[in-house]
């Protein structure tokens, strides 16, 4: 999969942040401010879109939402488009019909709640344990090292069901066979989560081999794109489609 490219308009990030992270001024400072850093400086936001990546009328599961980022954003996206501010080639965002977001930490849960309404809902939750239902799109970003690697096939399983003929799923991962790169992405990682109120449990990585292997075993098509926005980490963009 290629490189997002180089020359994407400059202001179509600044609009995107602005209009995803005004949503969050009624979840207080914290969470306008996190919205504004998170969707600023990380690459696969924007990535999502330059590749036409989430289809229209698409229900979407979001697993390790947050606070919601990846719906704001969506929703952005598509505000700005039907404003006429969008870039030319680029695909046209599409609408979802739902976005459902499940995360561990009620904090995060209430200020997506407070931030976002409809299409998207928010609950509180563990992706080992809630239902998926039924669904077109499903995303994991950062979030599928912080169980062992029998929960995390358990996981990609239940994707897979969750999941039509067609279906899509998005995961960000790390790398484990990027060596000094690896570790490197996994301490930042650890940090935000601390500071976001989480706790730091074990982690458990696979190199990106053993992520693709894992994901054609249950029939999906894998491709990979590195998402680390120039810094010298190992995370890997996978998109995985069923069809």
């Amino acid at each position: 999969m290629p490189a997002p490219h180089e020359h994407q308009p400059p202001t179509l990030r600044q609009r995107l942040v602005d209009l995803a992270s005004a949503r969050y001024r009624a979840a207080g400072r914290f969470a306008y401010h996190f919205a504004r850093g998170k969707l600023g400086g990380d690459p696969m936001f924007l990535g999502l879109l330059e590749r036409g990546l989430v289809p229209d009328q698409a229900r979407i599961l979001d697993l390790g939402c947050g606070q919601g980022l990846l719906a704001a954003w969506l929703l952005a996206a598509r505000q700005s488009y039907e404003a006429g501010q969008w870039p030319v080639g680029w695909p046209a965002p599409g609408r979802p019909t739902e976005i459902r977001g499940v995360d561990l930490l009620a904090s995060d849960i209430q200020r997506a709640r407070t931030a976002l309404g409809a299409p998207a809902r928010f609950e509180q939750g563990d992706m080992c344990q809630v239902g998926f239902g039924q669904v077109d799109v499903v995303v994991i970003m950062d979030v599928l090292h912080y169980v062992d690697i029998p929960a995390q096939d358990e996981v990609l399983r239940r994707v897979r069901v969750a999941l039509p003929a067609n279906g899509l799923f998005i995961a960000r991962v790390g790398d484990a066979g990027a060596g000094l790169a690896f570790r490197l992405s996994s301490w930042v990682d650890r940090t935000v989560a601390f500071f976001r109120g989480n706790s730091l449990p074990p982690t458990h990585g696979r190199p990106l081999h053993e992520w693709k292997q894992a994901l054609e075993s249950l029939g999906f098509r894998v491709e990979t794109a590195s998402m680390n926005g120039g810094l010298p980490f190992a995370n890997v963009m996978l998109v995985a489609r069923l069809g």
